[in-house]
């Protein structure tokens, strides 16, 4: 008897080590944009709590692939899932931080800031039918400055990402030209220029070529010197992206946690808005309710804790208000 209770004992604390390790380790993967910031927040989320949070930076459609097949706690994606998707693949759906994709130029003599584009000439330079830097669409939004006679040499993304469906499906919205001819996607057909592999990539290709511009997230143009333009936004303004504007789109875009909070910030309607910002997203499994209780609670931590990390990294906080929204969200799902 006394054997078959040690037995009995010895199990029990097998599964009691089992269950707490369990709940100290949690595996995400998915978007490679937010990955430093994730990782960030997860060694200092280590340090506090013992939990440790393993991120694999894979891209988007990995992150979806992976929450879909259920090999991992959370996905992650900067193009968001629609609702239909969400049900039928029995997911749950949030954003976690804000990000822009900035047009990068290389003029000479051109500074961060300073060349101004709407949305009818971004669009005209990538579809090839502006070629010249002195065009006059060009000249007339930048009535003073001196512009070369030089041609304009594209830059896109030739690998699939979330920073190229953020770029093109805000094109899709403001440009029907490009709607008819490209239209948006991660991955599409870029009427000219040349194709750079992943943000860096793309940096990297505009940094070496003379009148170039690309596109790129904030993180990379801010990381690497380049020379981003303003954009005409919704409201008819002309704004530089920074973490003011970005988190203006993401006050004035319309979260709707009941379609859990499937939105694409392009085009957002504030008067100070960035005009091509976007959320990056975590995805969860609904029957997952133990893990996801612990996935949230790292997030909830972040978004408490984490501000200052995600802005020393040149990423840009989720406001105030659409925290609360999430935490809503959370708690109508039982995991908060």
């Amino acid at each position: 008897m006394k054997t078959f209770l040690k037995i009995v004992l010895a199990i029990a604390l097998v599964l009691s080590f089992t269950q707490i390790y369990a709940a100290e380790k949690l595996n995400g993967a998915g978007a490679t944009f937010p990955y430093p910031v994730y990782s960030a927040w997860a060694f200092d989320y280590n340090k506090i709590t013992g939990v440790e949070v393993n991120y694999q930076s894979i891209g988007s459609g990995g992150g979806q692939r992976q929450i879909t097949d259920r090999t991992v706690d959370f996905g992650a994606s900067d193009d968001p899932l629609k609702p239909e998707q969400l049900q039928k693949d029995k997911l749950l759906q949030f954003p976690a931080v804000i990000g822009g994709v900035v047009p990068v130029v290389n003029i000479a003599g051109i500074k961060e800031g300073q060349l101004k584009l709407d949305p009818d000439a971004l669009c005209k330079v990538f579809l090839g039918e502006i070629k010249f830097w002195d065009d006059a669409k060009i000249k007339g939004i930048n009535q003073g400055m001196s512009l070369p006679h030089n041609e304009i040499t594209v830059v896109y993304r030739s690998d699939g990402s979330g920073t190229t469906a953020i770029f093109t499906n805000y094109l899709n919205e403001t440009c029907p030209a490009w709607k008819g001819k490209v239209g948006a996607g991660k991955a599409v057909k870029f009427p000219v220029g040349i194709g750079g592999k992943g943000n860096e990539g793309v940096a990297n290709y505009t940094k070496r070529t003379a009148n170039s511009i690309g596109y790129v997230e904030f993180a990379y143009a801010k990381q690497n010197r380049l020379a981003y333009t303003q954009i005409k936004n919704a409201a008819g303004n002309f704004v530089a992206p920074g973490f003011e504007s970005f988190e203006d789109a993401a006050e004035s875009g319309d979260f709707d946690s009941k379609k859990d909070f499937y939105l694409w910030l392009t085009n957002a309607p504030g008067k100070g808005s960035w005009p091509i910002a976007g959320a990056t997203f975590i995805l969860l499994a609904k029957e997952k309710t133990d893990s996801n209780k612990n996935v949230v609670k790292f997030f909830d931590w972040a978004f408490k804790n984490g501000d200052n990390k995600a802005k020393e990294l040149v990423y840009v906080p989720m406001p105030k208000s659409l925290k609360d929204k999430i935490r809503a969200y959370w708690k109508a799902n039982g995991l908060l």
